[in-house]
């Protein structure tokens, strides 16, 4: 069974998805038998790659927020990260064009190492407060991970991966797909927003049980649906 999604690593709902996925395959009898695969979406593909702007200022001024809806919205944000583990700084992180943190997760994937990339991004953006825009920074992420540095800076330096980039964001549109994280559950459900492990269980059991031939995406939007801002369960463009 194949689990296809969709995110970006300064989604804060992205990153908790991503927790809630991993617990609910943990749970999952045929977890072994599970193929995760990333796919690109930038929330703001506009953001200037050399901004260095807290995020905070970013996100009030892109979706009118006040201080009082701002700080409600962070403080709920974190509290249901630290409830999967997480430790996340979302008043200190930075702003980010991050288009060349998916071209990464694309290299990562070439040599098998997708699921540690996207998790040492998240974790550089959200706990480490990086700017992952910055293609250096990027390359020593990779190096950590075990991948080659050399490789990343030429890779980044260039324009490698990024017809794969496009490629992922064509698709999302053409599934209808306008916040994240979104799944696609072997091709034919579809789940948005992220998603209690519980709910990602049943759906996970329900696609083993009918084994369906891939068809176009039905959304098993269970709680959430994408909202105007980075809130209730996705982050919208």
């Amino acid at each position: 069974m194949k689990i296809e999604v969709w995110s970006d690593v300064v989604c804060p709902w992205c990153w908790i998805g991503e927790r809630r996925l991993a617990s609910a395959l943990a749970r999952f009898d045929h977890r072994d038998d599970v193929e995760v695969v990333f796919h690109s979406f930038e929330l703001d593909p506009s953001t200037p790659r050399d901004l260095d702007a807290k995020t905070t200022e970013h996100l009030a001024k892109k979706y009118g927020l006040g201080p009082a809806q701002l700080a409600a919205m962070l403080d709920r944000v974190r509290g249901l990260g630290r409830a999967e583990g997480l430790d996340m700084k979302l008043e200190a992180t930075r702003t980010a064009n991050t288009f060349d943190t998916h071209r990464l997760i694309h290299l990562a994937a070439a040599h098998g190492e997708q699921r540690a990339m996207v998790d040492r991004l998240f974790r550089a953006y959200f706990t480490d407060c990086a700017r992952v825009g910055d293609r250096a920074l990027l390359a020593a992420l990779a190096a950590e991970i075990g991948l080659d540095e050399a490789e990343v800076t030429d890779a980044l330096a260039g324009d490698r991966f990024a017809d794969a980039v496009r490629a992922d964001e064509a698709k999302a549109r053409a599934l209808g797909i306008s916040g994240v994280p979104f799944y696609l559950v072997d091709g034919a459900i579809g789940v948005s927003g992220a998603q209690p492990a519980e709910v990602l269980i049943d759906v996970l059991a329900k696609a083993w049980a009918k084994n369906p031939t891939p068809r176009a995406a039905r959304v098993a939007d269970a709680a959430a649906t994408p909202g105007g801002a980075c809130d209730d369960g996705s982050c919208a463009v």
